[in-house]
């Protein structure tokens, strides 16, 4: 039963994205460009390039803002994974399973959203909330496009032979 470890895992899902949104404006701000940083230096290495230190700095701060987004797109793609495979054992498949998953995710979202609304240097942003659904969307298609390929391959080596 797939059920317990998706909630274990959905649990501490939670917790990574509610961490991060606990944050003060300063340190998710530092974080977000450290990171952007790292990224910066590992594809100067995989290029085999030597940028400048303000090359590099600039380009850190250019992709900044799209790593950040990215992320939280990422964080809520496993969310919806995840919905999705707790409430499949209790749901048929279908409409209402999706919508349900998707409308868990927007609550998800928009909770974080209005938590940061009390976060020193942060806010609630409407977009973000938006792309947060959109990221848990993604990973819900990505389940059901799965399971209807196993779907499809079991019923073909059924019939075939």
């Amino acid at each position: 039963m797939a059920t317990v470890p998706a909630v274990i895992l959905l649990l501490a899902l939670y917790r990574v994205i509610f961490g991060f949104s606990a944050q003060d404006g300063e340190q998710s701000g530092s974080l977000s460009i450290r990171i952007s940083q790292e990224a910066v230096e590992f594809f100067n290495l995989l290029a085999g390039r030597k940028w400048s230190v303000s090359f590099r700095e600039d380009l850190a701060a250019y992709f900044e803002h799209p790593i950040r987004k990215l992320a939280h797109f990422g964080e809520y793609a496993c969310m919806g994974v995840l919905v999705y495979l707790v409430l499949a054992p209790w749901m048929e498949r279908g409409k209402k399973l999706y919508l349900a998953a998707v409308a868990w995710v927007f609550l998800s979202a928009a909770c974080d959203e209005i938590h940061q609304l009390f976060v020193p240097g942060r806010w609630g942003s409407p977009a973000d909330v938006l792309l947060d659904t959109c990221g848990g969307a993604f990973g819900l298609l990505v389940c059901v496009l799965l399971s209807r390929l196993r779907e499809r391959r079991r019923g073909g080596k059924g019939k075939g032979g």
